[in-house]
């Protein structure tokens, strides 16, 4: 029920996913809204988990967490932290979101915070970044968590053989940077990863790392910056190829079918969701105003999540000194 679009996208989303993959997928919401929209197959195979009340976009998370039982979202914690699901995707209220996951199902053992991993489109593979949004202040070792989670991420599911993680910083030079990052990558030098040291923010489209590590707060601004940069450049281009002379018009529709592969290989829609990495449960998160197909490559990604064990491996590698001694 959360999202620019809900409940018509989502479901949509959800209907595809059910026909295109293999998994049961179950809706949690209003019922005498979700079940008019199933039809055929789908009205057979997709599960309706009634649930009376919705968490709006605006809504401090303090106080979904006093409602939670009844929303769409407290409902699809609860069902995950029973184990009558195996992941829950949203594309409402992130902060209530979190709230409600890290009070629901609690973070894996020695996991100080869970991080937001958003996958980004860079120019010769994907990047993950995290933090993007969870955690707007953080301690150096927390950042070195983020980097164990993400390229525990980047393996099992991007494919990654050995993930080269760095810490985003103002110049590449090891003594440069806040207190934060030189302290996060001393601690990043003697860790279970590949760490490569730091890079800029020019790098992340260029791939120089496959994991990229920071704060939530920078992290955040990183990710709405790219998504503001790339939304514009397209209209940019779009209204200069549509608005030029009838030759340039011609050349556009020729170049039609390159320019759409190109627009999907930089939308957010190419990676579904971000999960929220170090909870005791798959979650993920999607863009408030993610369309069906968004909805369906979210699911798509759950999917790769839970088959390869993500939460079991994150826990397999944050033992002490990387766990719980730094939790602390």
């Amino acid at each position: 029920m959360g999202g620019d679009h809900a409940p018509e996208e989502i479901v949509a989303g959800a209907v595809l996913a059910s026909a295109e993959i293999d998994a049961d997928v179950v809706l949690t919401g209003d019922e005498s809204r979700i079940r008019p929209m199933l039809h055929g197959n789908a009205a057979r195979t997709i599960d309706v988990c009634h649930a009376p009340d919705t968490v709006p976009m605006e809504q401090q998370a303090s106080q979904a967490l006093r409602s939670a039982d009844r929303t769409s979202l407290g409902v699809a914690v609860s069902l995950l932290k029973q184990g009558d699901v195996d992941a829950v995707v949203s594309a409402g209220n992130s902060g209530a979101f979190l709230a409600i996951a890290l009070v629901k199902l609690r973070t894996i053992e020695g996991v100080a915070r869970p991080a937001i991993a958003t996958v980004w489109p860079a120019l010769n593979g994907p990047t993950v970044l995290l933090d993007s949004g969870a955690n707007v202040d953080c301690r150096p070792e927390w950042l070195v968590q983020f980097g164990i989670m993400g390229s525990a991420y980047a393996h099992e599911v991007l494919g990654i053989e050995s993930p080269r993680v760095a810490v985003i910083s103002i110049g590449e030079e090891r003594t440069k940077g806040n207190q934060q990052a030189l302290e996060a990558a001393r601690l990043l030098d003697s860790a279970p990863v590949n760490f490569i040291g730091n890079v800029e923010g020019k790098d992340l489209f260029h791939n120089v790392a496959d994991v990229v590590v920071t704060d939530g707060f920078v992290g955040n601004v990183v990710l709405k910056a790219g998504e503001g940069i790339a939304s514009d450049l397209a209209k940019v281009v779009r209204e200069t190829l549509l608005g030029g002379s009838p030759l340039t018009k011609l050349g556009t529709l020729m170049l039609a079918p390159e320019l759409r592969r190109l627009r999907r290989r930089f939308d957010y829609e190419t990676y579904g969701a971000a999960p929220l990495l170090g909870l005791r449960g798959n979650c993920l998160v999607t863009h408030g105003r993610s369309s069906r197909n968004a909805i369906k490559r979210a699911i798509e990604a759950a999917v790769q999540e839970v088959r390869h064990d993500v939460v079991g491996k994150i826990a397999g590698l944050l033992t002490p000194p990387y766990g719980a001694a730094q939790a602390e």
